[in-house]
């Protein structure tokens, strides 16, 4: 009833305003006529009557509604409150059901799933902290890698070690590809060509840099056969034990019958045949020569023969006799066989050793206290040398180097070694210091071989190579010594061994195909190492000469200073073994650098 009241009196109220709306006029005023002034008189009238109901009926509304909201408010309240309290109790009551019923988790039931949760929430936030950590780490090494490559681009690359890692046992037989094709040194227009071993130290420049080489960089040369327990390396230095230090040793040999034998005795009379490797350069003609490393009867009926017990330390180039061009070629070519061996021994191949002799040679070179020493010498005859029950010496003299003089010929003239004398050592406990160095015996340190490596370009020469190594190594540092006793003897043609030696070709029989290469080789030789100089050096063959030249810790001219020759005379000391054997070892053996790195010869002023 009231609500449609409500309509009725809303609808009667739309129609008084519209009517109102509908008789006033647009300026306020009234309609001209009478009709306009006595009408709306009358429904201003009737309209005020209408509104003072219509106001009354709406102060009876709202009072009934605030009456309404009242009564009715409070009764929806409480109603609410005790459905919500209905609904929080199940609610519980079913999660107290719920929690009984789970497993327990160290403390069972809700405990442990309350420990649990703690427990995984700790895990995520441990993770979420180690994500963060490592999202640190991460961009921290961007910014190092980055700085990185700031340096490296600011600062130059360094340059590659000189020195190659020494690795025992080795075999040249093993480097495939490690080998490089060279020009015939005795053919002019280099249309014969070999494949050879490259050299273990491609640059000797690079290992000495023409200044007095450092001993941490000496000891980085020499293997030793037990790696480094620690760092597995087989480069100790001189931490390596005496008899676990490596031995090379160097033969050229030309058509040699002994060589087998030479190659026998070095592992047969050795005390540690295990730590030695044989480099053979084996110039022969096939059918008709044996070679070296084949053992007089077969492994298979023999296996005990030094030749099969150690044919794997045992490396051969094998070349064309035609292509020989005399030893210095030769023993260059053995020389690109070594390969970091601690010691290094050159040898001719026919000689026989002593029983023990790599210990005896070993301690010898040891008690210079001269990292820098050679010891080398011609060697004695064989003949009534050597003990055949014992294998050992039977001489208590030895050879010493200082006698030599100027020859002539074909090739010009240069020094040749003539017969050295032999005696009573002069210096007891340790080898003695000498002048001049000799191609067919010689021990010294493995860097002397990597140091001053024989030359490529001096075919046919004989005569004159012994000047060139030792004065070389004498500017490069090395010093040489006489052995204080020999440790093998050489097999000469003379005596009861003359018919056998005098059967050996020698390397001459073919010097007809590379006639004048000796000429030319000769002033190459005698120019490098400063002895030649009435000739135009324009006149000789400047290749390669950093690689096979001189070094800078001392001058050729303090040399021949020292030892009596004079290079434009062509004369030399006749007096100098006197001094050899008398005076030169206790005055310049006081000069000895404390490091064991060489004579120092700018302290030395004596002069003839």
């Amino acid at each position: 009833m009231n609500g449609a009241t409500d309509v009725v009196a809303r609808k009667k109220g739309r129609e008084a305003r519209s009517r109102k709306k509908k008789y006033s006029s647009g300026n306020g005023h009234s309609s001209s006529g009478s009709i306009g002034n006595g009408g709306a008189n009358e429904v201003s009238d009737s309209g005020d009557s209408r509104r003072s109901d219509r106001m009354a009926m709406r102060k009876k509304r709202v009072h009934r509604a605030k009456a309404r909201k009242t009564s009715g408010g409070r009764s929806s309240a409480m109603s609410l409150c005790l459905v919500s309290t209905a609904m929080f109790a199940m609610y519980l009551l079913v999660c107290i059901i719920f929690f009984r019923n789970l497993p327990g988790g160290g403390g069972g039931g809700m405990k442990g799933l309350v420990k649990r949760t703690k427990e995984k929430v700790s895990q995520l936030r441990a993770k979420h902290s180690m994500r963060n950590e490592v999202k640190k780490v991460a961009e921290r090494l961007v910014e190092i890698r980055e700085e990185s490559e700031v340096e490296a681009a600011e600062v130059p690359a360094q340059k590659k070690s000189p020195v190659p890692v020494g690795v025992w046992p080795i075999s040249i037989r093993d480097e495939e590809g490690n080998f490089e094709e060279i020009k015939h040194p005795g053919i002019d227009d280099g249309h014969v060509t070999m494949d050879v071993p490259r050299f273990w130290a491609e640059d000797p420049v690079a290992i000495h840099e023409n200044k007095l080489m450092s001993r941490e960089r000496a000891l980085s040369i020499g293997t030793c056969i037990t790696p480094d327990p620690k760092t597995g390396s087989s480069t100790r230095g001189d931490e390596c034990p005496l008899n676990e230090r490596t031995v090379f040793v160097a033969i050229a040999s030309y058509r040699d019958w002994q060589c087998v034998d030479t190659v026998t005795s070095i592992f047969s009379a050795a005390k540690h045949p295990e730590r030695i490797r044989v480099a053979v350069v084996d110039q022969i003609v096939a059918g008709e020569d044996g070679s070296c490393d084949v053992p007089r009867s077969p492994c298979g009926g023999d296996p005990d023969q030094p030749l099969c017990l150690y044919k794997n330390q045992i490396d051969v180039f094998q070349m064309e006799a035609e292509l020989a061009v005399g030893p210095v070629f030769a023993r260059h070519l053995g020389h690109r066989l070594y390969r970091g061996e601690y010691y290094s021994m050159q040898s001719d191949a026919h000689v026989t050793f002593t029983r023990g002799w790599d210990v005896d040679i070993i301690s010898q070179i040891e008690a210079t206290g001269d990292e820098m020493a050679v010891l080398s010498t011609y060697l004695t005859d064989i003949v009534g040398s050597i003990d055949q029950k014992t294998g050992l010496s039977l001489r208590k003299t030895r050879p010493i180097m200082c006698n030599t003089e100027y020859e002539g010929g074909a090739q010009g003239k240069h020094l040749r070694h003539l017969s050295q004398p032999e005696g009573m050592p002069d210096i007891h406990g340790m080898p003695q210091l000498q002048p001049y160095w000799a191609a067919g015996y010689s021990f010294s340190r493995g860097h002397f071989i990597a140091a001053v490596p024989y030359d490529l370009y001096q075919p046919m020469i004989f005569q004159g190579e012994e000047m060139s190594i030792g004065l070389r190594g004498f500017t490069i540092g090395y010093d040489f010594f006489a052995p204080e006793k020999s440790v093998c003897f050489h097999s000469y043609a003379k005596g009861v061994n003359a018919a056998a030696r005098n059967k050996v070709p020698h390397f001459w029989e073919h010097s007809e195909k590379f006639s004048g290469t000796g000429v030319k080789a000769m002033k190459r030789l005698l120019g490098i190492v400063n002895m030649n100089p009435e000739v135009d050096p324009s006149e000789w063959n400047h290749a390669e000469e950093a690689r096979y030249g001189l070094g800078g810790v001392r001058k050729t001219s303090k040399f021949y200073e020292l030892y009596g020759i004079d290079v434009k005379k062509k004369t030399t000391q006749r007096h100098l073994c006197q001094f050899v054997r008398g005076r030169m070892h206790n005055m310049f053996m006081k000069h000895l650098r404390s490091d064991g790195m060489g004579i120092d010869y700018s302290k030395i002023d004596f002069k003839w």
